[in-house]
């Protein structure tokens, strides 16, 4: 018969997700990720099998809160569509900020993941192509609404628009952990902003 666990697998999962979001894929060795998680490489493999196997579940778990959270945002039917997107993007401005440790952001798991891997391991890619899928649906519905009220002044297709509202998304997080000050990546919603408008 097989062991109950002794861990809380959540919060487990939230720990191996900051720490390969800190560091990378690559750069995180099991031994960082058994000093971090508390747990020693036996429960680590028996859990997650391997390192690989626990950054997927990790990587989905920071996909599926982070995207929720930005399409939550952005089906908030009280506010008009141009609105829904600004509070978004300071939605992401203020988790910059929180996230900046000596000057520079974590940036975002997915965005950093996109860099590393997805050039080079094709189920990663494909977890990380879903999941731009997932945003760009969402901000395409949201501007297409813009569009239709008024607030949106743009006539470009709403799916050109929002892949380009995410780009500018992962621009200000990689921006921010290069270590851009918080007035530089206001200034680059701003511009997005007004290219909307």
């Amino acid at each position: 018969m097989a062991r109950p666990r002794s861990f809380d697998e959540d919060r487990v999962l939230d720990t191996a997700m900051r720490t390969f979001w800190a560091n990378g894929y690559e750069s995180t060795s099991t031994r960082d990720l058994c000093e971090a998680l508390g747990l020693d490489r036996s429960s680590v493999y028996n859990a997650f099998t391997s390192k690989r196997e626990l950054f997927k579940r990790a990587l989905t778990r920071y996909m599926d809160a982070t995207t929720a959270d930005q399409l939550r945002i952005l089906d908030d039917q009280e506010l008009p569509a141009i609105e829904r997107i600004r509070a978004l993007f300071t939605r992401i401005l203020r988790t910059e900020a929180a996230n900046r440790r000596d000057g520079h952001g974590l940036g975002c798991l997915t965005v950093n993941t996109t860099m590393e891997l997805a050039g080079r391991d094709p189920e990663i890619a494909l977890m990380l192509a879903r999941d731009h899928e997932r945003r760009v649906v969402g901000l395409s519905a949201a501007i297409r609404a813009g569009q239709r009220d008024g607030d949106i002044g743009s006539t470009r297709d709403p799916a050109e628009l929002a892949t380009f509202v995410n780009a500018v998304i992962a621009g200000i997080r990689v921006a921010a952990q290069g270590g851009a000050g918080d007035a530089t990546i206001a200034a680059i919603a701003a511009t997005a902003m007004d290219a909307l408008a």
